[in-house]
């Protein structure tokens, strides 16, 4: 990651690229690897958390340093759901749900009580 990125913001791109990797290795088997037996999907499905794992474990070091746990965790969850709607619809082919920006609004008031 490039110095003249702030510590905080290195994290946070971090976790967004950690956790697209995670996301890919917990749901697109049930797309890409349906007819396999399950044994396959955890195995590809490491393959790919080993990755997550590689830019998860920095981006929470470097951002321990800038912001508390709890903030740490909240920003992890709000990149899990900016994440995973895309996913779901794009990749997926799963319908778009208002219950998406229900959940957003419901982690923004989580955001607001973890960083006032």
């Amino acid at each position: 990651m490039p110095a003249y990125f702030p510590p905080g913001l290195q994290a946070v791109l971090l976790l967004v690229c950690s956790n697209i990797f995670m996301t890919f290795a917990w749901y697109a088997h049930l797309k890409d690897m349906a007819s396999k037996p399950w044994y396959f999907a955890a195995l590809a499905s490491w393959g790919i958390a080993l990755f997550e794992y590689l830019l998860q474990v920095p981006a929470n070091r470097i951002g321990f340093g800038v912001y508390s746990l709890a903030q740490l965790k909240i920003i992890q969850e709000v990149i899990t759901l900016a994440v995973f709607v895309p996913f779901a619809v794009i990749y997926m082919g799963q319908p778009f749900k208002w219950d998406f920006i229900w959940a957003g609004l419901c982690l923004l008031g989580a955001v607001y009580f973890m960083f006032r």
